[in-house]
């Protein structure tokens, strides 16, 4: 979505989650994720001399951009260069509601506002096939080698299928779903956790390939539990990927006991999300008002934020730890 005026340009996206098949899907396995509706917003203006750049996280010009922000910095760049425009005489202001390092697709949700944002404020059209290719570079300083699921997930409306090197797949979910996301407040390091599981397959390489062959499956059923409306098996699903992803070694003891407590106040399913070793975990509500049960249950036992909501529509709650 973009927004235009005389003086500006906006872009927004929003963050994604992982339903199951996360750390599989770099092995060439599918994964489902869908949108999560936490925004960001990238506002471009006019702005005489070198590019000022603005967030949470750095305020100053972006040739002065600390490294794990150079993603971003290259995205412009690359952005300007494509449209034929100097890199200078700009001011990008960021304003996101979306944890960093959570696994939450931050990283590419940012690049996608900023790619929108600059595309509207010279007025160019965007195809999708651009706005990838422009976000990839973002992508590959994060990640180092990005399976592309963020970038798809955080540009889609609807959960998507997704199998690295094939186009994604929009689901058509049959009934809506209810989804419980906690923050642990604890930053993931998706590269490394990606970098231990190869470590893992490389030294445990059969036992690797059945949890992978697993979680596959998983997906499977995942989807046709979309498609045909089954939030009981759905849950069950996200409990077997929980399983493999324990094996892969990307959960830990944090993570885990997490899980149990949304399990033990009645959840359907639940998992982490992401990379793991860190960031979130999710979990499957029977309706709005017990997804709040599970969301306060959660927020009781620690973590820093909890949100629930229903796919029906983008409103978002949140138990906070007072």
């Amino acid at each position: 979505m973009s927004l235009k005026s005389n003086k500006k340009a906006i872009g927004e996206s929003h963050s994604k989650l992982i339903l199951v098949g996360e750390h599989a899907v770099v092995y060439g396995k599918p994964a489902i994720a869908m949108p999560f509706p936490l925004k960001v917003r990238a506002t471009v203006k006019e702005s005489k001399g070198p590019i000022k750049f603005k967030s949470s996280l750095y305020r100053g010009y972006i040739y002065e951009m600390p490294n794990e922000m150079r993603g971003i910095e290259e995205c412009i760049k690359e952005t300007l260069n494509y449209l034929n425009k100097p890199i200078r005489d700009l001011h990008i202001t960021i304003d996101s509601l979306i944890p960093i390092g959570r696994g939450l697709g931050s990283s590419a949700a940012i690049s996608i506002t900023i790619v929108r944002s600059l595309f509207s404020f010279y007025r160019q059209k965007l195809s999708k096939d651009i706005l990838f290719s422009l976000v990839t570079v973002a992508e590959t300083y994060a990640h180092g080698n990005p399976s592309g699921l963020d970038m798809i997930a955080s540009s889609s409306e609807y959960p998507i299928w997704f199998k690295k090197g094939k186009e994604s797949m929009t689901i058509k979910i049959r009934e809506p779903f209810h989804i419980v996301v906690a923050d642990t407040g604890r930053t993931g390091n998706t590269r490394r956790a990606v970098t231990n599981v190869k470590k893992r397959y490389d030294l445990e390489k059969s036992n690797i390939q059945k949890s992978l062959a697993k979680i596959e499956r998983i997906a499977d059923e995942s989807k046709y539990a979309l498609v045909n409306g089954d939030n009981n098996l759905l849950g069950k699903l996200m409990n077997l990927n929980q399983q493999e992803l324990i094996n892969l070694g990307v959960s830990d003891d944090n993570l885990n006991k997490l899980i149990n407590v949304a399990i033990n106040a009645g959840a359907l399913g639940a998992k982490l999300t992401g990379g793991g070793l860190g960031g979130c975990i999710i979990a499957l509500g029977r309706d709005l008002e017990h997804s709040k049960v599970v969301a306060d249950e959660l927020v009781k036992s620690g973590v820093e934020k909890s949100w629930y909501f229903s796919t029906e529509n983008e409103r978002l709650y949140v138990s906070l730890n007072d």
